[in-house]
């Protein structure tokens, strides 16, 4: 076994490999960033070294930097984590060459793997299905139509090279595919450098379901299935494991595929088989479509260790290391059931728009597992994933787990950034996902019903105000005097609605909150404020915002008069970066007639690219950047003629 490795990753990846290997008794040498420099994975190292600027680019991409730091500090192997240079069949190349070990593929199966069009073929000679199209050479626009045409409509334009749903496009007919064509060639040149597309036919009602898989280069077993169907614009939301419905049968031949693909490439390490899967008459054995093999660890990796004990970091190292699978096939079975949901910094009612900020508060259930890269006080970054942590639960059955998830979700508690919480509490409380009709397209269905803001109570306004005047702390040891201004009024808005509420503060144990149209009492008894007879929820401070702790956060905004009379002079006709990010296209042009809706830029942050839309119709009169500035948060990027109004 190796004495010391170098994490080639942030976050909570670099964590979650940390806590296995330094349990382990390996030593670890975290790298790091300028934005990362006091990040959880740096404070948890044993060593760290720092590889360059806050871009991706500038450190975690900076392959030879960080094989240099592994050969500084003594590392004999570099694990990769996933994204950045995990899939990366040059990097393994130059880290063997280095005398060090890669743990993880060789750079030959990464490369067989790499591109979506000759992985399929590769996995049509091994006898694994595949789904109906076209994975050829030829990219002329001509034949991809007439090759779209024969596999019939509707049909997936995929890039060849990446995933994450970049350069993908669902056609519905013969009209929208050159068009399509166009945008996802445009979206996979960007993310990839590669514009390059197959066409694949659309499968109805389709579920995702994914097997792990591990080799040792010469073999390869099966840990079963994770089922990822809840996905919002691919990009996935909620994980499980096993697949609800799934057959002993059609589990053996999914499982048997995974390892037929691995053995292909006489695969070594954890990757995963990722399946398309028809679900519009129930899971079948030959219902399932090969899509493409992750040669890495994945992000849902905690489910298939909560429902099989193992450990799969520790699997990586040891097979690594040089030693043979650490189970056989018949060693492996399924306990229970397990559920993941990904908690992310995001703005749901903003189109889940990726947030910044800092975690002024930062509290999960201590029954789930969290696996997390941030702790309270550390900073949501603009420069990568805005992931906050991965909620995990397991339970004996998966109406057991299901409630487990839904209660580790509502006693997490983030303060400081906005958060797709509510909506997972939603999601996990969602009447088809509870009884197991899952699908991809569940969430785009129900979107409205998943999305809708919380209902406040009056006692979630009082105590919002409690925190906003500090009179959460009165009486002998805050200074409490009777002389003191007793009746005291503030504004607070809870979204596009602001409430002026009053409080008579009659002692030290009693206020009197007049808000929504009626009154709130609240009462300190044995230590802990009560308002209208329940206890108070937990509050955080960040600024001008107040967040309570309940309904998964019920964030308030502390109104001030004069800001408000001030900023009540804008004119509107400014369009701004909503948040840090670089500025990659600017289509609009000085004098230009634009309608509502129109796309003016783009904007890349957070690893997504967002497109920043006319508010109104109008004529453009400046604009203010172009393609490759940096810009902040609520930089000005093009602004129209005033209306006549």
């Amino acid at each position: 076994m190796f004495d010391t490795i170098l994490i080639a990753n942030r976050g909570e990846i670099a964590c979650r490999v940390m806590e296995t290997a330094q349990a382990m008794g390996v030593r670890c040498v975290a790298v790091y960033s300028d934005a990362d420099a006091a990040a959880k994975h740096v404070a948890m190292a044993d060593v760290a070294v720092h590889i360059g600027g806050s871009t991706p680019a500038q450190s975690y991409l900076r392959g030879d930097v960080i094989i240099q730091a592994a050969l500084d500090t003594g590392a004999q192997a570099i694990h990769p984590g996933y994204g950045f240079l995990s899939e990366n069949p040059d990097f393994v190349d130059a880290v063997e060459a280095a005398g060090l070990t890669f743990i993880g593929p060789s750079g030959a199966a990464i490369r067989a793997m790499g591109l979506k069009d000759a992985a399929k073929a590769l996995m049509v000679e091994a006898g694994v299905p595949v789904v109906p199209g076209y994975h050829g050479k030829d990219q002329s626009d001509d034949l991809l139509a007439a090759e779209a045409g024969k596999i019939g409509y509707p049909v997936l334009i995929k890039a060849v090279a990446g995933g994450g749903g970049k350069g993908m496009r669902l056609v519905e007919g013969a009209k929208g595919f050159a068009e399509a064509l166009a945008s996802a060639r445009s979206e996979a040149q960007t993310a990839f450098g590669n514009p390059d597309v197959l066409v694949e036919k659309f499968v109805s009602q389709p579920r995702h379901i994914e097997v792990q898989v591990f080799g040792d280069g010469k073999t390869a077993v099966h840990l079963f299935e994770r089922d990822c169907s809840l996905q919002r614009r691919h990009q996935k939301v909620i994980e499980e494991a096993p697949a609800p419905g799934m057959t002993a049968a059609m589990r053996d031949a999914m499982g048997q595929a995974g390892v037929k693909a691995a053995e292909a490439i006489g695969y070594k390490g954890a990757g995963t088989v990722e399946f398309i899967v028809d679900g519009s008459d129930g899971l079948k054995a030959d219902g399932f479509f090969f899509m493409e093999m992750n040669t890495r660890l994945q992000v849902e990796h905690p489910v298939t260790e909560a429902i099989t004990g193992v450990d799969l970091v520790e699997w990586q190292l040891r097979v690594a290391a040089g030693e043979d699978l650490p189970k056989r096939q018949d060693e492996l079975s399924i306990d229970g059931h397990a559920f993941e949901a990904r908690l992310y910094a995001e703005d749901v009612p903003k189109g889940f728009l990726p947030a910044t900020g800092t975690l002024t508060h930062l509290v999960f259930d201590p029954a789930c597992r969290a696996d997390s890269g941030v702790r309270s006080g550390d900073t949501i970054s603009p420069f990568y994933d805005p992931m906050i942590a991965k909620v995990v639960v397991h339970g004996p059955t998966r109406d057991v787990a299901l409630a487990r998830l839904r209660q580790a979700l509502a006693n997490t508690e983030v303060g400081g950034t906005v958060t797709n919480l509510a909506f997972l509490g939603a999601l996990a409380g969602h009447e088809g996902f509870r009884r197991g009709e899952v699908d991809t397209g569940l969430i785009a269905r129900d979107i409205e019903a998943l999305t809708t803001p919380p209902v406040i109570a009056p006692r979630h306004v009082a105590l919002a105000g409690m925190a906003a005047l500090g009179l959460l702390e009165t009486g002998s040891e805050a200074g409490f005097t009777l002389w003191e201004l007793l009746m005291q009024q503030i504004t607070l808005a809870w979204g596009d609605e602001e409430h002026l509420i009053k409080v008579e503060v009659t002692g030290p144990d009693h206020q009197r909150w007049h808000v929504l149209g009626g009154t709130v009492d609240a009462r300190r008894i044995g230590g802990r404020w009560q308002l209208g007879g329940q206890p108070a929820a937990c509050v955080d401070i960040c600024g001008d915002t107040i967040t309570v702790f309940d309904g998964y956060g019920l964030a308030f905004t502390r109104i001030d008069p004069l800001q408000q009379a001030a900023g009540a002079q804008g004119d509107g006709n400014l369009i701004e970066a909503p948040m840090p990010g670089l500025v990659r296209e600017v289509f609009a042009t000085v004098g230009q007639a634009v309608a509502k809706g129109d796309k003016l830029a783009v904007l890349e942050a957070m690893k997504m690219e967002h497109s920043l839309l006319a508010a109104r119709d109008g004529v453009v009169a400046e604009v203010l950047a172009q393609a490759g500035d940096q810009v902040k948060a609520g930089a000005a990027l093009v602004r129209l003629e005033p209306t006549d109004a």
